[in-house]
């Protein structure tokens, strides 16, 4: 895989990724899976935490993909992964600190719901990826737009939560080595939109990005492969294990490499970082 980031400086790692979105059903998951493998390909040490107990459906693709290894004996990279089932704030930041000692990256999936777990992570991440489907309803998240003119009316309480943690963290990033929060907004499922409601979502979005600091990023376009892949754990980055692909799958392929340069992940100084460790330990 032919992705390398834009992303320079020291590696202050692990570098935190959360998956955020308080409302299901917008891609969430497959895309933290997605990134958690697409980085393993890198040969960057990654670890993924599922805060969503019930479903657990990225530790459950993960492990889907273990299995799948064992089974077909080939050479799967994949994620560290586990399942966070406490309610503790203080636990989960133990978890992290363990990861943290081998890990150069740290994935959170969040629950699709307001929760606190993922408010607290949201609020110390190094990058907060929302996906969203392309619709008012999804954009509600983040703003509150105006019934006849579609205009930005006012932040959401989620918006306001992060812009507020954002402002923290800028105001500490002298004393902490940490670099400020990038907040991605990734639109996934765009090509179902019709075409007058899509420019209006593009304006709403492009004005709300421009008063809270967004960035925006187009995502994963729905399609089957997808769900089919779930029990084997493959992705469509596992392309000497697929078979044979049509135009759809290597389209798709291409999306999603777009979509991981797009985030500006640290990839080549946490590679530095790596082989400076090697080197030490040798």
């Amino acid at each position: 895989m032919s992705v390398e980031p834009q992303a320079s400086g020291p590696f202050a790692g692990p570098h935190r990724i959360v998956f955020a979105n308080e409302k299901g059903g917008t891609g969430k998951s497959t895309t933290a899976v997605h990134v958690a493998v697409a980085l393993a390909y890198q040969g960057v040490r990654v670890a993924a935490i599922d805060l969503d107990s019930r479903q657990a459906t990225l530790h459950r693709y993960l492990e889907n993909r273990d299995e799948t290894a064992r089974r077909r004996q080939i050479p799967l990279p994949n994620a560290t992964h586990a399942v966070f089932r406490e309610d503790s704030t203080e636990a989960l930041d133990a978890l992290v600190a363990d990861f943290a000692q081998d890990h150069d990256f740290i994935i959170f999936d969040t629950p699709g719901r307001d929760d606190m777990l993922a408010r607290h992570v949201a609020t110390s991440a190094d990058t907060l990826v929302t996906p969203l489907n392309d619709s008012f309803v999804d954009f509600d998240l983040i703003g509150q737009v105006d019934a006849e003119t579609f205009r930005v009316r006012r932040l959401s309480f989620y918006a306001e939560l992060i812009w507020e943690t954002r402002k923290k963290r800028a105001m500490a990033t002298i004393r902490d080595a940490r670099k400020d929060m990038d907040w991605v907004v990734v639109r996934n499922r765009t090509q179902h939109v019709e075409a007058r409601n899509q420019k209006r979502i593009d304006q709403a979005l492009n004005e709300l990005s421009r008063r809270v600091g967004f960035r925006i990023s187009n995502g994963l376009s729905e399609r089957v492969i997808y769900r089919e892949l779930f029990p084997s754990g493959l992705t469509l980055l596992d392309k000497g294990y697929l078979g044979e692909l049509g135009t759809s799958h290597l389209v798709a392929r291409q999306e999603l490499r777009t979509l991981v340069a797009g985030l500006n992940l640290p990839i080549a100084a946490a590679k530095a970082h790596l082989m400076d460790q090697t080197r030490g330990a040798a």
